[in-house]
């Protein structure tokens, strides 16, 4: 992991003064907005709240254990919340109230990252299921990804039972056969609520009529993106005779829900979560995505606005602190990579940022990242998390994957549809985790009348007589939960009795999954390039420079995880 504590990011944590992060001015004077706004260090809860009422904004919420708040404002709330003292910054949510769409311009939720998606374009063949061999599961055949890890092998002696994992992503469908046997209902929670529309007009979640009660708030045992079902099922879909297995196939799977229906995850839902995991006997979370609106959260940079820097300040600032708090009380934290393809140790340019409009007019510009000390995507490059980079089923790191020596600490299977013998797309090559059935017939992936698959990148099985649904889908945002798994089984084999179930200090976690990890070699040449014959017949290549050599390095981190190395360490 590459530490912020150094260089402006660590005057950024150590902040005493005021810094605003948000673009108020532009709104109008019966036009709220929402902001998250983090306490400054060594102020009173109380001066804090004074400060907050001072400057026009109400506190609709507040999360004490890390000295932060949701706000509500309007027209000057910016200008005059940066004349205190008592507070770090406000991060600008969104306009309240904005008109949601009629009918017509209701569209599908926003897709999960294209990288997992995109390569289902264009026709093709659905792969064979292999008979699977010493397996009760029906489609362990086509989990290549468990045999990378070795997780049968670490099955035999420890399944992760007592072993709590939070699912920090876009909900869970707690119905799916292949998750309810694990799922905890009473534990599990939705941080979010719906967004209809963003402060452009554009759709994000789509109109709240939608929900059962019209509330804008999805019960706690729904996932309507598909993200954070598939990765809860690499965690710990059971042995159950149903479908495949997860890596710890008998720990608890606690919905943790930070994410939008549409993909976006913004800074309140996010610590939230986090703070309720290290509350609730959370042993490990899994973090697959990054802070919107910013996949660089830069201090200081001059393209920004003086608004907007104060905006990344907070996000830091109120993020670490969350992170640092579950850390404290026992939470190990593992996120994703990230699937830009990129060295995070090195100059970058951030075109993509801020990727959501949370005023009218705001829109993505380009920043040259020329210092990537003083930019940091968060959670993953949080102080404490556990960065974990993709391979394909030929342990080559995946075209998609971010890298860098000193940012990714393991590496996990997250798939790569061209990682095969002549650079052709293969489904078989991505990973297959549960598919909520709901969605499935949204998409247009299963026949509601007849319960058949109609796409080639999905799965039924029916074998029990019950059809359960899977899915195929490549990401770093696969590859953490691989590393999740295996770090929960460390907590079931290594992890004391408490009142949750079992524990472990998260830094012994940490120690063990990289000690125990399979070392692998940066490629010879270093400079490795990767081919793709894409289905609409054009070819694409880029090369991609792995520094370390032998591990740690680059493209692996410490290696490859293993999941029976972990529990024989």
């Amino acid at each position: 992991m590459r530490r912020l504590l150094t260089g402006a990011a660590a005057v950024a944590l150590g902040v005493t003064g005021t810094l605003v992060m948000a673009n108020s001015g532009n709104a109008t004077s019966d036009q709220e907005v929402r902001y998250v706004v983090a306490y400054a260090e060594g102020s009173s809860a109380a001066s804090a709240r004074a400060a907050v009422k001072a400057a026009g904004g109400e506190i609709i919420s507040e999360n004490s254990a890390i000295g932060v708040a949701t706000v509500t404002a309007g027209e000057g709330f910016a200008e005059a919340a940066n004349a205190s003292n008592a507070l770090v910054g406000a991060a600008q949510d969104r306009i309240v109230g904005a008109t949601t769409p009629d009918a017509a311009s209701k569209a599908r939720k926003q897709e999960v990252s294209k990288v997992e998606t995109e390569f289902r374009s264009g026709k093709g063949t659905a792969p064979k299921t292999p008979k699977p061999k010493g397996s009760t599961e029906p489609l362990s055949g086509l989990q290549w990804d468990m045999k990378q890890i070795d997780a049968a092998a670490a099955n035999k002696t420890e399944r992760g039972k007592g072993v709590r994992v939070g699912i920090l992503d876009t909900g869970v469908d707690g119905s799916h056969p292949d998750i309810a046997p694990n799922f905890d209902a009473r534990l599990s929670r939705n941080f979010t609520t719906d967004i209809p529309v963003d402060a452009n007009g554009a759709t994000v979640d789509g109109p709240c009529e939608d929900e059962p009660d019209a509330s804008c708030s999805d019960a706690a045992d729904v996932d309507e993106n598909g993200h954070g079902t598939h990765v809860a099922s690499t965690i710990a879909s059971p042995v159950n005779g149903v479908g495949i297995t997860g890596v710890a196939p008998e720990a608890d799977i606690v919905n943790l829900r930070a994410g939008q229906d549409s993909g976006y995850f913004f800074l309140q839902p996010s610590v939230d979560a986090l703070t309720y995991a290290g509350r609730n006997g959370i042993d490990v979370v899994n973090m697959s995505y990054y802070v919107d609106p910013w996949l660089f959260n830069c201090t200081n940079h001059p393209a920004d606005s003086a608004a907007d820097q104060a905006e990344q300040v907070t996000i830091i600032t109120a993020m670490q602190r969350a992170l640092d708090y579950a850390r404290a009380r026992g939470v190990t934290l593992v996120a994703a990579a990230g699937n830009q393809a990129i060295d995070y140790t090195k100059p970058q340019t951030d075109a993509s940022s801020p990727d959501y409009a949370s005023e009218p007019g705001e829109a993505a510009y380009v920043r040259d990242l020329l210092d990537p000390e003083s930019c940091v995507s968060m959670p993953t490059e949080g102080n404490g998390v556990i960065a974990v980079s993709s391979t394909g089923p030929s342990e080559r790191k995946s075209y998609y994957s971010s890298y860098g020596d000193g940012f990714v600490d393991v590496a996990a299977p997250g798939g790569d549809a061209y990682d095969t013998a002549d650079g052709t797309r293969d489904y078989a090559a991505t990973i297959l985790a549960a598919y909520p059935y709901d969605l499935g017939v949204a998409e247009g992936a299963i026949d509601p009348a007849t319960g058949e698959v109609l796409v080639p990148w999905a799965v039924a099985d029916c074998s029990s007589g019950e059809c359960s649904y899977y899915q195929y889908l490549q990401g770093t945002s696969m590859a953490s939960p691989h590393a999740a798994g295996v770090a929960a089984l460390i907590v079931g084999e290594y992890g004391s009795r408490d009142y949750s179930g079992k524990t472990l200090s998260p830094k012994k976690v940490e120690k063990i999954l990289l000690k125990s990890a399979t070392d692998k070699a940066c490629p010879v040449p270093a400079d490795f390039t990767y081919v793709r014959h894409l289905p609409n017949g054009t070819t694409a290549t880029s090369t991609h420079t792995c520094e370390g050599g032998e591990a740690p390095n680059g493209f692996y981190g410490s290696g490859i995880v293993d999941a029976k190395a972990a529990v024989s360490h």
